[in-house]
Parts: structure tokens; C-alpha cells; sequence
């Protein structure tokens, strides 16, 4: 029996207010993220529908990722992805300065290669070797936002910074969860990380379990904190809370509630979709906009920001 494919995107979990965006072009962007994975997958599988709508995203230019990557201290672009599918495959770069499309290269390292994670300049170099496209340097909007945030007096913590950062930002992390009509799953993140992070940070984006998950019953992705991510490993914690509730919607809800109790709101978001093709969506920061439709729909868009 074939499954209806079904496409989830975001643009990550944040304020969304008060940024020098259009909404308009990201209501307009995630929706034309979730039909090039629709697209997609009359030819191809779960992985190519959120490899093709998270680089999609990525070229945008409009979410901290890929081209539109935020700067850290020193004001250089360096980024996190990864991807995951049912059979339990998964690939992550981290700490990338090369690829246009870090997604692309996360694939690569799922796929071609014998490793989980691959990091920094050598993974760079697989990239340039490969072929893939050369990221073409910092976004104008990435570096006005890096030269305000700089005039802005450092928190006391590192948590309590990234929290300042994020909501002076306003937006984070970008993801996809994808189920094609052999009842695969997949999930995937990409991201420039934290805004004035210290070079070399690595976020939650590349962990599988963390920033994304799948299995062959739930796919999941996660924006937010990523260091909270990261300790609580949400988008694995999700699967788990799935199979022992059996109703994706509490699974979501209760790993969100679980989180916001231990690290406070404005941490997190998620987005999941189970192989009975079954969406939801939680967060506990003011916005997170996400988009979904199955093939043969319109998208629709939720989770924007109230003017």
C-alpha cells in the first residue's frame, strides 16, 4: 500500500518581530520550500525532499542558514547541518565554512562516506573536492545585525547570552521532515549557529537526536537553543515520548512542556511528522513559522508572529 507524501518545513523558532524582513517572502519562501519537496518526490525518496526544501531555504537568504548564515564574534560565516532517515542512515557537518548548501554536503557525508560527523576545514575540503557550490561570503542583513549586536553589553552566562541572542535576533534554525510514498521518513536541520558565538561553536543542527530524527514510525527537527538541544536531545526525546503516549500531538507537546520546565521558554521548537502522515507542531518561543501540505495541497503556514 503506497503513502501520500507529505512535506514539513520552518524557519525556526524565535520573536520574528521587529526584523528587517518581509514576511510576506517568508510566508512565500516556506510554502515554495514544501512544494520542491512535494516535487521531489514523485522522482526521488524522503532524503531528497528535505535535502531539496532545507537547501531551498538555505538560498534564500531570509533564515540564519546557508546564505543568510549570521556572523559570529569575529564576523565569520561557519555552519551546522545534518540529515537522518528511517533505516537509521545519518550524516552531519559542523563548523563548515565552504558549501553554499551545508545540507548538500551532510547528505554526503550520510551517504559516501563511513562517519556520523565531519567538521571544519577537512570537511571543507571534501566539499570543495566534490564539487559543491562555494558559499559566497556574508549576507549584507547577517552583517547589520552582527554590528548591532556587537554594541550590545555581554549577559552573565553563556546560556543567558544565547538567549539574548536569539531574541535579539529573532529567528533561528531552519528544518524539514519529509515522508515519501514508500512510507520512508527523513528530517534534517541547517543553520548558521549563534549570532557573536565564539568561532568553532557547534550547535545542535548536526546531531542526530538532536536537532533532527527519524525513525520508522516519526520524523522531527528542532530549532531553538541549541545548547539546551543538545543536553536534552529533543528531537530523539520526541520519538521516544511518541512511542510510549502513541498521539504525536501529546509526544510534541509534552517534549516542549518537558523542556521549557528545565531551561525556561524561548529554548525551543519542533515540528514532526509521523509514517501515518499525522503534522504537528510545537514551540515555546513567540513564533516559530512553519509550513506543511501533502501532495496534490496547497501549503498552509502557521506559527507566525502577531503583529
Amino acid at each position: 500500500m503506497g503513502f501520500k507524501p507529505v512535506v514539513v518545513v520552518h524557519g525556526g523558532a524565535g520573536v520574528w518581530r521587529g526584523l528587517d524582513l518581509d514576511m510576506g517572502a517568508v510566508v512565500k519562501t516556506l510554502k515554495e520550500a514544501v512544494m520542491i519537496g512535494l516535487d521531489v518526490s514523485r522522482s526521488g525518496g524522503c532524503l531528497d525532499m528535505v535535502v531539496e526544501a532545507i537547501a531551498f531555504l538555505e538560498d534564500s537568504g531570509l533564515f540564519n542558514a546557508g546564505v543568510g548564515s549570521v556572523l559570529d564574534y569575529v564576523g565569520g560565516v561557519s555552519m551546522d547541518a545534518g540529515v537522518m532517515i528511517s533505516s537509521g542512515r545519518a550524516g552531519g557537518v559542523a563548523a563548515v565554512t565552504y558549501p553554499r548548501n551545508p545540507i548538500r554536503l551532510a547528505r554526503i557525508v550520510a551517504e559516501k562516506t563511513p562517519h556520523i560527523i565531519m567538521a571544519g576545514p577537512r570537511a571543507d575540503e571534501l566539499a570543495a573536492k566534490l564539487g559543491l557550490e562555494k558559499h559566497p561570503g556574508p549576507h549584507w542583513r547577517s552583517v547589520e545585525r552582527w554590528k548591532t549586536a556587537r554594541l550590545k553589553p555581554p549577559q552573565s552566562t553563556w546560556i543567558a547570552r544565547r538567549i539574548e541572542s536569539a531574541k535579539a535576533l529573532g529567528y533561528d534554525t531552519v528544518g524539514a521532515v519529509a515522508l515519501d510514498s514508500n512510507g520512508c521518513l527523513a528530517a534534517g536541520a541547517s543553520t548558521g549557529g549563534v549570532l557573536l558565538k565564539l568561532p568553532g561553536r557547534v550547535g545542535d543542527s548536526c546531531i542526530p537526536g538532536a536537532g533532527f530524527y527519524a525513525n520508522g514510525k516519526v520524523a522531527a527537527s528542532a530549532t531553538g537553543i541549541g545548547e539546551t538541544i543538545i543536553m536534552s536531545m529533543s528531537s530523539l526525546r520526541l520519538a521516544q515520548l511518541y512511542e510510549i503516549v502513541g498521539v504525536l500531538r501529546d509526544a510534541v507537546e509534552l517534549t516542549v512542556r518537558e523542556h521549557t520546565m528545565r531551561w525556561g521558554p524561548g529554548t525551543l521548537g519542533l515540528i514532526a511528522l509521523s509514517s501515518r502522515g499525522e503534522v504537528e507542531a510545537s514551540y515555546n518561543t513567540e513564533a516559530m513559522p512553519w509550513a506543511s501540505a501533502s501532495l496534490g495541497e496547497e501549503p498552509r503556514v502557521s506559527g507566525l508572529p502577531i503583529a
